[in-house]
């Protein structure tokens, strides 16, 4: 059996990805883009990948692929329906990263809502130590007790992001993109009224035709003056120059991004020029990446391999 692994360095070099050559044996590649890929698969049983293009393209030319695993949830680099035409199983895996990316969710909110870059700057830079006066707030900050939180993607880390904001106080909306939602225990609304009512928005869905550019010029508009925009889902969902424009005319208070449009940041995207931190904290897509996630994450994708291997359907996305 034949394994290559296409983007090892994706799950961080701190993990021990060495359970993979119980099965066979293993090609690891750092990392992988879409000029090399067909020529690293061309003898592979089983592919091991995150963002690198499964398509006819990248496997056409690999005759023995009958297993693509995925260092993800998503699976939106993976052509499924050439993949099964072709009798090549794609599974994935869910909920390992769902702790990590609730806590960097409300890190997110709670950092913007509080200021919390400004007033740590404030102590470094010596301007506390210079007043005579025990405190400083300058800079107006207000609580998450009382305010309406709500969510566009109601799935596992929706659902605990929504839990751990309604013990903070919060009132928890949710608008369903699919509109087939089956959550029942938090007010569900339409768009418009999420946009309206929402102190804090965050996103934790999947991108869609529904969801791709779903914040726009227009949803912008709709927002409070006031509200808290967090992406954590995927970048198209927000449009990015509606989103600079909306953050530079004081449409919106604040946004907090782990994920962009194009990744990682290109040098002619807008957001890049906003250097406040009170109003705009940008991560480089590490939500997910907690130590605890990455090794979850790689002991899911040995378990999708051993029960390929006997015969088993486990987590595969295009039955």
């Amino acid at each position: 059996m034949k394994l290559v692994v296409l983007e090892r360095n994706s799950v961080g070099t701190d993990v021990d990805v060495s359970c993979f050559e119980k099965f066979g044996a293993v090609d690891y590649y750092p990392n992988t883009v879409a000029e090399n890929t067909a020529e690293r698969v061309k003898d592979a049983d089983i592919i091991i990948s995150n963002k690198a293009p499964m398509n006819e393209s990248t496997l056409k030319d690999a005759p023995n692929v009958k297993l693509i695993c995925l260092f993800a949830t998503g699976y939106d680099c993976v052509d499924l329906a050439y993949c099964k035409s072709r009798g090549i199983k794609v599974a994935n895996v869910v909920d390992y990263s769902t702790a990590a990316v609730v806590q960097h969710t409300l890190l997110l909110a709670l950092a913007l809502e509080e200021k919390l870059a400004h007033y740590d700057n404030y102590v470094k830079s010596g301007a506390y130590a210079a007043q005579d006066r025990f405190s400083n707030f300058d800079k107006v900050f207000g609580e998450l007790d009382g305010k309406t939180w709500g969510i566009v993607g109601m799935g596992n880390i929706g659902r605990r992001v929504a839990r751990v904001a309604q013990a903070l106080g919060c009132r928890i909306i949710f608008y369903s993109a699919s509109g087939k939602s089956s959550c029942t225990e938090y007010e569900r609304v339409e768009f418009d009224q999420l946009l309206a009512q929402s102190d804090i928005l965050s996103l934790h869905c999947p991108l869609s035709d529904r969801t791709r550019g779903l914040f726009h010029r227009e949803a912008f508009a709709k927002m409070k003056k006031t509200a808290i925009l967090v992406n954590v889902a995927r970048g198209p969902v927000v449009d990015t120059q509606a989103l600079y424009e909306a953050l530079t005319t004081g449409q919106i208070a604040a946004a907090g991004l782990d994920v962009l449009e194009k990744e990682p940041i290109t040098k002619d995207n807008p957001l890049g020029s906003i250097q406040d931190s009170t109003k705009l904290i940008i991560t480089p897509h590490m939500a997910w990446a907690s130590k605890e996630a990455r090794t979850r994450l790689v002991a899911e994708v040995m378990e999708n391999i051993r029960a390929f291997l006997n015969g088993e359907e486990r987590n595969i996305v295009n039955k």
